[in-house]
């Protein structure tokens, strides 16, 4: 199974089937809660000519118009996982995340 697709069912799993949105265009309507994440771009390493580590950084953004929502909290428990900022948009917060996959 792709590495994404993994991803994109763990993350259901916190949330909800019809909540989570990858790269979604803007004709899309969201529903709140909920969860937006994009691949930002890959992680390599390299020895002797050879590639030994790779992972892919995506960036997930929690939006909920409760500034109190447990889902952050949910999403920064992950591992590999980090937060990076917090931000309020036409009353609605925005918490945006790191992780690696």
């Amino acid at each position: 199974m792709d590495q994404r697709i993994k991803l994109h069912a763990m993350l259901t799993e916190i949330i909800g089937p019809k909540k989570v949105y990858f790269q979604p265009p803007a004709t899309v309507s969201l529903e709140y809660p909920c969860l937006i994440y994009k691949r930002v771009r890959d992680i390599n390493r390299f020895a002797d000519n050879t590639k030994y580590y790779g992972r892919r950084q995506y960036e997930i953004t929690v939006i909920d118009r409760n500034p109190d929502s447990e889902i952050p909290s949910k999403i920064n428990q992950l591992p590999l996982c980090s937060f990076t900022s917090h931000f309020v948009a036409d009353n609605l917060n925005h918490d945006v995340f790191t992780l690696y996959f």
